[in-house]
């Protein structure tokens, strides 16, 4: 059968960090004979050569390529390309790794949309990633009406036939941007790219020793160099004009301005930022017209503007300033609502800890000329703000914890603008609410809600919190679907987090009250912080010291409070001379259901049932364990008959 796709992976003593990206491979949803992965050894010197030679004796689908050290990724990806035999190549980083069904939804998704390029989806642990560029599906995307350009790192599916049709392959030697020069031109070239969004397909790790080759300090001479060739190459195949304007404008924003803002212009050392700003400043006097710095965001053109005419003291002074600023997210209210979370919020921006003022009435104004100094720069970019407020956005993204897969969530909101002082400064509050269908979410897991805020010359992320203790919202656990749900506050900060499939404790069961509790005619009801959209069948479990008895029941919406109720008939068996603890599976058909116990107890006689508290933790115990060893003793006679009856 064909290979569909050649998976490369230069590598270069990566050491452990290798391992998630072999087990990844080997996880692939692609049937095992139509992908291959080219591992091309860039001359390691620690223990990878031979594990990679052991992993291709016992994997046909990996394949091991030595060779001297070339000094950069560009020559390993050309040798892999030229070995490769697939429909497409997919670049993989040795210390990186992708989604289980990466391959396969990346191939099916090209070959659908005849697409030259495809660009999966990323996530970042510990690193920046495009985040605009991956809130939607784009089956043909293009540099004109999508941010394709946010996107130039080299973890691309690529069909190999347009590689070679025209020519295109990573420029080769030590030196940085290789993937720039690379990505850049096929793009332009490609007749078709497509974006999938809706499944994260490539996780881009840093490493805990910080050793990536792409955090390593640069000398600022060659990578500007460098720079300037990715920079020709969009001068090469494009026009003159707007299109070219915001190309470039990735490049002046990322590569040069973000580089000089805030911390992370000043946590360099003096010597070092100097060259770094001095090579800046050449590339920007010497490539940028007017039209790719006035495209950018009001803080973004001052800094743009100071390099310029080399001003380096005001922009160290502006960075010191800016370094101030911050995103705050207030949470108001949350409750379940159809099925869904709904999450309301305001949102500003700080600085030195206070609520930012600009000034009312604030009307638009081009940056024509150069601010004189830091306090007129500080004064544009607050007019400015206020004036293109109306721009302003505010969004809610759910961030797995584990893996830092994130997915926009649907969010409605108003921009206000609340007076300050005395009238003549006002604060700019974005009020929204969000909608979270946990459905939606593709696993179980801790997902930490972040809000993104972009307004005048900032986008910015910060978590959802703190929520003061005394008047935080503490909506119940709600199960969607058979996934149990519990929205909850971190400790000590209280971040809002939800966390999908919770079991036991942390469902908040612990919370129901004996008044909650009622037994009458062998009926049993709870009241439970509970949501639920309809009825839905629950498992209900009756452990005594010697006996173990299980009952369906029926957990109900409750139409007078938040929460739900729940009913069952008691077990028909002699209940008496027993405490029986209760226990609740609250969705009995998934795989992997769990009990969680109740906060009381049954104590049966007299042709009674009373509703007591639960015992103590000792006596709890050894009731699981009486229990735990009467279920062992019944399993094994249903073994032993078993075994018998086949003799």
């Amino acid at each position: 059968m064909p290979v569909k796709v050649s998976v490369i992976v230069p590598v270069y003593n990566p050491g452990i960090y290798i391992e998630d990206c072999i087990s990844s491979l080997q996880r692939q949803s692609l049937p095992p004979d139509e992908f291959e992965v080219i591992f091309v050894d860039d001359g390691s010197t620690d223990e990878t050569p031979a594990r990679l030679d052991a992993l291709a004796a016992e994997d046909p689908r990996m394949k091991v390529v030595h060779q001297e050290n070339s000094g950069w990724s560009g020559k390993p990806r050309n040798v892999g390309i030229e070995a490769s035999r697939g429909e497409f190549v997919m670049f993989v980083d040795n210390d990186d790794y992708l989604g289980d069904e990466a391959l396969e939804r990346m191939y099916d998704y090209g070959v659908a949309n005849g697409a030259d390029v495809v660009v999966g989806k990323m996530a970042g642990r510990n690193r920046a990633v495009p985040v605009e560029l991956f809130r939607r599906n784009h089956p043909r995307a293009t540099v004109a009406n999508a941010p394709l350009i946010d996107s130039l790192t080299p973890h691309k599916m690529v069909r190999r036939a347009f590689l070679d049709r025209i020519g295109l392959r990573f420029p080769e030697g030590r030196r940085r941007l290789e993937d720039h020069v690379f990505v850049a031109e096929a793009y332009l070239r490609a007749e078709n790219v497509s974006v999938l969004s809706d499944y994260v397909c490539y996780y881009h790790i840093r490493r805990d020793d910080g050793s990536n080759a792409g955090f390593e300090r640069f000398d600022p001479v060659g990578y500007f160099k460098n720079l300037r060739e990715a920079l020709d190459v969009v001068e090469r195949y494009t026009e003159p004009g707007p299109v070219r304007d915001r190309l470039f404008r990735r490049w002046l924003r990322v590569e040069m301005v973000e580089r000089l803002r805030s911390r992370r212009l000043l946590n360099l050392p003096d010597d070092y930022r100097r060259e770094l700003f001095g090579e800046i400043h050449e590339v920007v006097v010497e490539r940028f017209g007017p039209g790719v710095a006035a495209g950018l965001q009001p803080t973004q053109q001052v800094i743009a503007a100071l390099t310029a005419v080399d001003r380096y003291d005001d922009v160290v002074a502006f960075a010191e300033w800016e370094a101030g600023v911050a995103p705050a997210a207030a949470p108001g209210d949350i409750e379940w609502r159809d099925g869904s979370l709904r999450i309301g919020f305001t949102a500003e921006y700080l600085s030195g800890g206070e609520p930012m003022l600009f000034p009312a009435g604030a009307e638009a104004a081009p940056l024509t000329d150069v601010p004189k100094d830091v306090t007129e720069a500080v004064r544009w970019v607050a007019s400015e703000t206020a004036a293109r407020f109306g721009q302003a956005t505010a969004d809610l993204l759910l961030r797995e914890r584990s893996s830092a897969a994130q997915y926009f969530q649907p969010v409605e909101f108003a921009r206000e603008t609340v007076p300050a002082g005395d009238g003549e400064e006002v604060r700019l509050v974005l009020r929204a609410t969000a909608t979270v269908d946990p459905a939606d979410l593709p696993r179980e897991g801790v997902w930490d809600a972040l809000v993104r805020v972009k307004s005048g010359g900032w986008t910015k992320e910060c978590r959802l919190g703190p929520a003061p203790r005394e008047d935080r919202p503490t909506p119940h656990a709600g199960v969607v679907g058979d996934l149990p749900v519990l929205p909850y506050w971190t400790e000590p900060h209280g971040n809002l987090s939800l966390e999908l499939g919770a079991r036991g404790k942390r469902l908040g069961l612990g919370r129901v009250q004996l008044g909650d509790v009622t037994v009458s005619d062998r009926r049993f009801r709870v009241v439970l912080p509970v949501y639920v959209t309809d009825d839905r069948e629950v498992r209900l479990r009756f452990v005594s010291s010697s006996r173990i008895l299980e009952r369906s029941g029926t957990l109900s919406p409750d139409a007078d409070r938040p929460g739900s109720v729940l009913a069952a008939d008691l077990p028909a068996e002699d209940l008496s001379g027993d405490v029986w603890r209760v226990a609740l599976c609250l969705n009995p058909g998934a795989e992997g259901a769990r009990f969680a116990g109740l906060p009381f107890a049954l104590r049966a006689g007299s042709g009674s049932v009373l509703v007591t508290p639960a015992p103590g933790p000792g006596v709890a115990l050894r009731l699981a364990r009486r229990a735990r060893r009467v279920l062992g003793a019944a399993r094994r006679k249903v073994n032993s008959r078993i075994r018998t009856q086949g003799r």
